[in-house]
């Protein structure tokens, strides 16, 4: 049976399915962040029918629903994260909330409830975010082009194969790629134009096929070989926090393949000037106390954001 692993990262925590040496599924949390199924106590601080606004402890905001009529402004609510904060281009989403008692699925927590390992295997995580990096994933006679925008996520099907023979051979790649990057909310699918009505009714039965496991709802195909799901979506994919902070994605992979390089001497890390600062004095610190290590930075404007290599040089 396939097992979820999380490992604890610096600055990230990430979590695989893993079937055998195959991810099927992969997420990740960064510190500080509300997550989905956290529990919260909000004051309602504004109202409107079954919505409002709703201020934490700590100072941070939520949206809130399904609010029952006799809540009032200045009550404490207790909560439950719907959906984590989204950072979109040109606008920042609140996280959502809901009354606990209007819950009746929280969902289930896989980063509370996987094996914690030390390290995933060699080169699980690394494909997956090499995958999500490039927004680009390629299959038998095509490739499939993936583009986060604010209303929806779009992925477009590219090969030279006849339009039947390349929708169908796209589809597993949907599939693993919708699981692999946590992708959720609304999702556009681009298939090629089949104007046989019989061909649209083969992808689709493809499409159902594929994604018989994986909660959804969505359109048949029109007839320019769109497609649209809505899944739950219950904060930023992969694709998502590439698309918003791709220094920031990319500073966390630096700091984990400086830990996974291994022998005597001093850390260096080589990354772009424009990572630098995103390399957090607390994440050097944390770093230098897991590997025994003192960690030396230097900068290459040649080398790309997503290129920060790790390497064991000698003291001086």
């Amino acid at each position: 049976m396939p097992d979820w692993l999380v490992e604890e990262g610096i600055g990230e925590t990430r979590a695989i399915l893993l079937d055998g040496d195959k991810v099927l599924a992969a997420k990740c949390r960064w510190p500080g962040e509300l997550h989905a199924g956290q529990r919260v106590s909000a004051k309602l601080i504004t109202k409107r029918g079954t919505r409002g606004t709703g201020l934490l402890e700590d100072g941070r905001e939520v949206l809130l629903d399904k609010l029952p009529r006799k809540a009032s402004e200045g009550s404490t609510i207790a909560c439950v994260i719907t959906r984590a904060a989204m950072t979109e281009r040109g606008r920042y989403k609140l996280p959502a909330a809901r009354p606990a008692g209007a819950m009746q699925n929280a969902g289930h927590d896989v980063f509370s409830s996987a094996t914690v390992v030390h390290r995933f295997p060699a080169g699980s995580w690394e494909a997956i975010w090499e995958e999500a990096s490039n927004d680009q994933i390629d299959f038998d006679g095509g490739s499939l082009l993936l583009c986060v925008t604010p209303a929806m996520t779009l992925i477009d099907i590219d090969g030279d194969l006849p339009a039947r023979a390349l929708a169908l051979r796209a589809i597993p790649a949907i599939a693993a790629a919708l699981r692999q990057f946590d992708i959720g909310g609304s999702i556009g699918i681009d298939f090629p134009t089949l104007e046989a009505k019989a061909d649209r009714k083969a992808v689709d039965a493809a499409l159902d096929d594929a994604l018989d496991d994986w909660p959804h709802e969505r359109t048949a195909m029109n007839g320019f070989g769109f497609v649209q799901l809505v899944a739950r979506l219950e904060g930023p994919s992969l694709l998502h926090r590439f698309a918003t902070s791709r220094t920031g994605m990319a500073a966390r992979m630096a700091i984990r393949r400086a830990e996974r390089v291994e022998g005597p001497g001093v850390t260096l890390i080589t990354v772009h000037p424009a990572l630098k600062a995103k390399l957090k004095p607390e994440w050097i610190a944390e770093l230098e106390g897991r590997t025994g290590r003192p960690v030396r930075i230097v900068t290459d404007p040649g080398l790309a954001i997503e290129s920060a290599a790790a390497q064991i040089v000698p003291h001086d």
